[in-house]
């Protein structure tokens, strides 16, 4: 795996060395028109958050597809979807991953997406290379394209896969807190039921029909770029077509470069991206992590007076009960009837018999008699903090 990976850095060093337009430079909130590698070859390293990619799947469509009328199926059968083997098609894809993983930043992740035909063959070029798998996700299509021979299963999914740049990679973006907030508290799984790209949001070309045979829905971009991106980051697109990818990065406060090079693509695109308005700064600031949150020690409920000593908290049942020190200690009576004195984290694990615990959820104290965990107190000094 390793030999694989340095063998084609070397490659694409050498080719670089020989003059790649643009080496070094990193134009933001642009369409590269040109060929894939050629222009990755020319991206400086280490400068991309995200990679986006939605390669020619390869699909080897060997006639026309008719359905039971005997009308034709709009299928893909343009000159960029055709690869003469599957070896020529593995080359290509580990040709263009490899530029890939190198201009990704150490804490850049990438997400590819494919169906049956090619999706397990770019699966093992980019193990092969280095990357390091994070997820595979499912986007089950709402209203799939039925199976019109009745040969075999409705294709009615397809597959992204999401990996960072090498084993072991931390500090990647992965908005755990937000995705879990607007999914009603439940955690996001690895299945997104959405549908395909439809009506007014499907581009048109001048007869009406469809400007790109396989553009992908904007909610599938938004649900891609809100988990694992954040505003101001640089998201690359290495096959724009239409331009879906960037629209959602710009409306979402996001720098993107597109690479495409279709003609007949690039102007539709940049059509889009001229009608695209951003949304407000403040409506795309992503939630804070817990892991990012400020700091906020008990005391200082204590000392801006929203808890105060000899105060009572008590357990989420209400059954035991601790008081407040002047200095944010409290103390309690522990299960076999002696004192404690200590943190509320400390104290709330001795009174459960326990070796630790979350002092902040497990305590509570009464207001308009209810039971309010202490978190929600220290919620709103953070508030108060990111105000300011």
């Amino acid at each position: 795996m390793a030999d694989a990976a340095n063998a084609h850095e070397a490659d694409g060093q050498a080719q670089r060395r020989a003059g790649a337009p643009d080496a070094g430079r990193l134009r933001l909130d642009t369409i590269l028109e040109g060929d894939c590698l050629e222009v990755l070859r020319g991206l400086p390293d280490a400068s991309v958050d995200l990679v986006f990619a939605d390669p020619p799947y390869n699909l080897q469509l060997s006639g026309e597809l008719r359905r039971p009328d005997d009308s034709r199926v709009d299928a893909v059968d343009d000159a960029w979807d055709r690869f003469e083997s599957f070896a020529e098609y593995d080359r290509f894809s580990r040709a263009w991953l490899g530029e890939v993983r190198r201009i990704l930043k150490p804490t850049g992740t990438a997400w590819v997406i494919g169906s049956y035909h090619n999706i397990f063959r770019l699966g093992t070029a980019l193990q092969d290379l280095g990357f390091w798998v994070l997820n595979d996700v499912v986007w089950r299509k709402a209203n799939p394209m039925p199976n019109f021979r009745g040969r075999r299963f409705t294709n009615a999914h397809e597959t992204l896969i999401w990996a960072a740049r090498e084993a072991g990679a931390r500090g990647y973006t992965f908005n755990y807190e937000a995705l879990k907030a607007g999914n009603e508290d439940v955690q996001v799984r690895s299945d997104w039921f959405l549908p395909l790209c439809t009506g007014a949001e499907r581009v048109k070309d001048e007869t009406g029909g469809k400007a790109h045979p396989t553009q992908k829905p904007e909610a599938l971009l938004h649900r891609v770029l809100i988990a694992a991106s954040r505003p101001g980051d640089v998201v690359l697109d290495p096959f724009f077509g239409t331009g879906t990818t960037g629209v959602v990065a710009k409306r979402l406060g996001r720098r993107f470069i597109g690479i495409e090079r279709e003609r007949a693509y690039v102007e539709v695109a940049r059509a889009r991206l001229a009608e695209t308005v951003p949304y407000e700064d403040g409506d795309i600031a992503p939630l804070p992590s817990r892991r990012e949150a400020a700091r906020v020690p008990f005391a200082a409920l204590v000392e801006r007076g929203l808890l105060r000593p000899g105060q009572k908290l008590y357990d989420p049942r209400g059954d035991r009960a601790a008081r407040i020190r002047a200095d944010g200690t409290i103390s309690a009576t522990t299960r076999d009837g002696s004192g404690e004195i200590g943190s509320i984290h400390r104290v709330g694990a001795r009174v459960q018999g326990l070796e630790a615990c979350n002092g902040w959820t497990f305590w509570h104290f009464e207001d308009k008699k209810k039971l309010v965990p202490i978190d929600m107190l220290r919620q709103k000094i953070r508030a108060q903090m990111a105000e300011a």
